[in-house]
């Protein structure tokens, strides 16, 4: 592995000028880790260099890359992050900070695992370029992890399977999260992978045989009826996620239908039904096992057809229809819609060479964001994240055909939050496929799902026993506790005290804004006070008589909206 290596591989992606930046960076990072050597006894270069050069496999901007070769300079060999943005460009040095920054807590216990996860997510959500070097330098971590000391080895293996490869399947990173994946199984896991080592071989070299068999034949009744492949291969199932499924079937590898699935890829989406309705012709598809992704993408992007359909002699194979699109967003996710451009360059990560993927595609980014601004108990937090964001994801349907992208376990109840919160709170009962369910009914891929509403129909305090998203739980305690606020302002015609607490940046003339804002509604301030030690921002903390529920929600929308404000939250006294 060495510079020539990465350049072979960057040539065809940037111009000279680019190449360049990428140059500098590599001689900068040799000299500043001269003389360091890693646990393996490598010198320490060859990490920062096998990160750019997977980097530069997903074609990712030449600030990426020099950021990867740069990535630990400042924190191990005592480069100025100035230095770094002068010799590199603000951009450079923004993304190496990142990384910096997300390297500094380590996963030991709820704490810390809640603020590393917490770190993780808003890094996502502002440049997902750090969390890409930092998935990328974990792989090579984990690839050499036998070298740091044995004590280490099940902590490092846990938090790669809880936080890196959960995130690297949301970003679409197919390929990095299996092999996150299997390489930290035998280390959290040990037992259970020698078992899967010992059991599947057979079964393995068995339905690689027999696909080695089917794929000429399918490939000869495509070619029949005209329709163009790219190219066929077999997919074997990754480890990790073979033991995970075969615990759902009792550990029963013959109901692994998917051990060894063939690949076909196609140029154009209409290539790919067409070849599944070719297949099917010839070959009678497994009921149930039909599944289209290209009209319903998994919430990471991943689209392509899956069939399971009974070959020669009756023996089951799977079988995955894609485009060379879909193939390499399948492998490598955002990173696949990376764009280049040689003559802009600025500042700003959105505005800058390398374009975002589509909104969409990464819409549970921002929601992850927002979300996790309200959550402060760290158990809950885990938690939450571990359904909502990091869990298997089904789709159900509602009666218009409207996909509702929801976690594995989802109930109906969850359903009728995610198509709207007037819906859920107003729910009593539903139809699923058809049939009537309770509302704690737990919904299946590809459901049919159609709530009942009812007038004046009100939340129940037992809902939250049963519903698993984090966007139903927030619904139906937002409206008890709103109905319990009610009810302790009609008991007082006087009004009840709220403490109203306020984060916001502190400028001159804010708490005269503050106070203007609630002495418009008539409301009288009967103390405040201001906290700063240990914050970022002042918290401005301010006691009033207010006299509804009602009342106090336009005000904290005011509240909102005044200039600088970050956050206002509130407690009845």
């Amino acid at each position: 592995m060495s510079f020539a290596d990465l350049k072979q591989k960057i040539e065809p992606l940037f111009g000279a000028d680019q190449i360049s930046l990428v140059e500098r960076a590599y001689q900068f990072a040799e000299k500043a880790h001269a003389g360091q050597t890693r646990k393996s006894g490598e010198p320490y270069l060859v990490h920062p260099l096998f990160i750019a050069l997977k980097l530069a496999e997903l074609k990712m901007d030449q600030a990426t890359i020099a950021a990867a070769l740069l990535h630990d300079v400042v924190e191990d060999s005592g480069v100025l992050l100035s230095t770094i943005e002068a010799e590199f460009g603000s951009d450079v040095a923004f993304l190496v900070d990142g990384v910096t920054k997300l390297g500094k807590l380590k996963y030991r216990g709820i704490e810390r695992m809640a603020e590393s996860l917490r770190k993780m997510v808003l890094a996502t959500a502002e440049d997902v370029r750090v969390v890409l070097i930092k998935l990328n330098d974990r792989l090579h971590n984990m690839e050499t992890l036998k070298a740091l000391p044995e004590e280490k080895h099940r902590r490092i293996a846990l938090e790669t399977l809880e936080i890196y490869a959960p995130l690297a399947d949301r970003l679409g990173l197919g390929s990095l999260k299996a092999r996150l994946e299997d390489l930290a199984f035998p280390y959290v896991y040990p037992e259970e992978h020698s078992w899967l080592s010992r059991n599947v071989r057979d079964a393995f070299e068995e339905r690689s045989e027999y696909l080695k068999q089917l794929a000429p034949e399918i490939e000869k009744v495509l070619r029949e009826e005209a329709v163009p492949i790219i190219a066929m291969d077999a997919r074997a199932k990754h480890q990790y996620s073979l033991w995970r499924k075969l615990m759902k079937f009792d550990m029963d590898i013959a109901k692994i239908h998917d051990l060894i699935a063939l690949r076909v890829i196609v140029p154009t989406v209409a290539d790919c039904y067409q070849a599944l309705g070719v297949i099917h012709a010839h070959w009678r598809p497994l009921p149930g096992k039909i599944k289209d992704y290209i009209a319903l993408p998994k919430p990471n992007g991943y689209k392509s057809l899956h069939t399971t359909v009974f070959g020669p002699d009756g023996k089951i194979a799977e079988i995955q229809i894609r485009t060379i699109a879909m193939h390499e967003e399948a492998e490598h996710g955002i990173a696949a819609h990376w764009k280049y451009s040689q003559t802009k360059q600025t500042k700003l990560y959105h505005e800058n060479v390398a374009s975002k993927a589509d909104k969409k595609e990464i819409s549970w980014v921002k929601d992850l964001r927002d979300w996790q601004k309200d959550v402060s108990d760290s158990d809950e937090f885990l938690q939450t994240l571990k359904i909502d964001f990091f869990k298997n994801r089904i789709f159900a349907l509602t009666p218009k055909g409207d996909a509702v992208d929801l976690p594995e376990g989802a109930t109906a109840l969850d359903f009728a939050y995610h198509v709207h919160s007037q819906i859920g709170n107003s729910a009593s009962g539903a139809r699923v496929n058809g049939k009537m369910v309770p509302l704690d009914h737990e919904i299946s891929n590809f459901d049919v799902v159609e709530i009942i509403t009812q007038k004046n129909k009100k939340p129940a305090a037992d809902w939250l026993e049963f519903v698993k998203t984090s966007m139903a739980r927030k619904h139906i305690t937002s409206r008890l506790r709103r109905d319990a606020e009610q009810k302790r302002f009609g008991t007082k015609p006087g009004g009840l005290l709220v403490e109203l607490r306020v984060t916001a940046r502190d400028r001159i003339g804010l708490l005269n804004d503050l106070t203007s804002a609630i002495r418009a509604f008539r409301i009288n301030i009967r103390d405040h006070k201001t906290e700063t030690a240990h914050r970022s921002h002042p918290l401005i903390i301010l006691t009033c008589a207010i006299k509804s529920s009602d009342e106090l929600r336009k005000l904290l929308m005011k509240l909102k909206s005044v200039k600088g404000v970050e956050e206002v939250n509130y407690k009845i006294l």
